[in-house]
């Protein structure tokens, strides 16, 4: 989905992930990740964030929840982490990583919620008003009054599977209601996802109908007498979409994939961010006038085809690759032609690394020609000795 764009603007990181692999200094089934380049997409996005007064919280599973390129978003000047789970919160905690937004698009766990409100967590998202009780309690308990964003689903929106959650509009009234009588709940903004999506046959990233639900709920907090602070509207973050986001009423936003430059915009347009992350493989076999390379990082929505295979970027032949099918364990990715074994595989797609079983190579200075491996780490953010 992303070498050829990854080719012609970051032909160099194409270059050092051939390079680690073949100095055996990772493994197959690593991503690359071009520090260097995602802390220039960053600032590039923070800058047209701050021109339109939009606070940026940056989502980081699809990185495999790396501590390290955390730190240094924090030190580029983003307010904290919005984490996916509580998992993600956990390691944000263990590296003192400010959380802007928790719970959303899980709720945090009973037993988590007083750590999660002692950290300083800067909103909960909530989806529930059992939800918002124990956050309460928790609060009362510290002496605090914590913010909380309310997701709202409006009746046209849009809801992935696995992620059906929310207030409808119709009930809003009276769960607003339940809320005021929670005296260490403060009902700070509104919330829902996705907001923002990429439209294939426009060809850009325009707004969905969840958009529309979060002004509604903003009008009838109004109604009820809260001034909200922050309508939080998540997706597809970049700055394109930040530029987009003008005419609404938007006060945060959420990159993931535009920190990296894959959102699926970025696989059709000349983006202001460059992709930067990378996946390697090796070639393990040959088999029927096909080969096969080890295999841990697919992700189904990957729109994975191409791969380079050879030593090195220079004298690499492209192949067609055939993911696993999606009731299959991806051990291998199948490519159309048979390889030399032992090869390197480069490939460039869409990924969400906190569901695979994928190590994670941080790099800097491939652009200055002094290349320095800062650190290897699990799918889950963990670093790898």
């Amino acid at each position: 989905m992303f070498l050829s764009s990854t080719l012609r603007r970051n032909r160099e990181l194409i270059e050092a992930s051939f390079q680690l692999h073949q100095q055996g200094l990772i493994l197959p089934d690593t991503y690359v990740v071009d520090l260097d380049t995602l802390k220039k997409n960053a600032k590039q996005m923070l800058a047209a964030a701050n021109q339109q007064h939009i606070a940026l919280y940056f989502m980081l599973k699809q990185l495999g929840r790396n501590p390290l390129i955390a730190k240094a978003l924090v030190e580029l000047g983003f307010e904290g982490a919005v984490v996916v789970d509580f998992k993600e919160a956990k390691v944000m905690m263990d590296h003192q990583i400010p959380i802007a937004n928790v719970g959303h698009l899980v709720q945090a766990p009973k037993a988590m919620l007083k750590a999660l409100v002692a950290y300083g967590c800067h909103y909960f998202t909530i989806f529930s008003v059992e939800k918002a009780r124990e956050i309460n309690e928790c609060a009362k308990v510290l002496g605090i009054r914590q913010k909380v964003l309310l997701k709202v689903v409006g009746p046209r929106d849009m809801i992935y599977s696995g992620q059906t959650a929310g207030f409808r509009l119709d009930v809003l009234p009276a769960v607003i209601e339940e809320l005021k009588k929670l005296e260490a709940i403060e009902i700070a903004g509104v919330t829902s996802f996705p907001c923002f999506l990429y439209d294939e046959e426009k060809d850009t990233i325009a707004p969905t109908p969840n958009m529309e639900s979060l002004l509604k709920a903003q009008e009838m907090l109004a109604e009820h007498g809260i001034e909200i602070e922050n309508v939080n509207a998540p997706s597809a973050t970049c700055t394109f979409t930040l530029n987009e986001m003008k005419g609404y009423p938007v006060n945060s936003g959420e990159p993931g994939h535009g920190l990296s430059g894959t959102t699926p915009l970025h696989a059709h347009k000349e983006c202001v961010e460059i992709p930067c992350v990378t996946y390697v493989s090796e070639i393990s076999h040959n088999f029927d006038e096909r080969s096969y390379c080890y295999g841990g990082g697919f992700y189904r929505r990957s729109h994975v085809a191409n791969a380079l295979v050879g030593q090195s970027a220079d004298h690499a032949r492209l192949y067609h690759v055939e993911p696993p099918s999606l009731e299959s364990i991806d051990y291998y990715f199948e490519l159309d032609q048979p390889c030399t074994v032992s090869d390197t595989v480069v490939m460039a797609f869409r990924f969400q690394i906190f569901v695979t079983r994928s190590n994670v190579a941080v790099v800097e200075g491939i652009h200055t020609g002094e290349m320095k491996l800062l650190g290897i780490y699990n799918s889950l953010g963990d670093e790898i000795k």
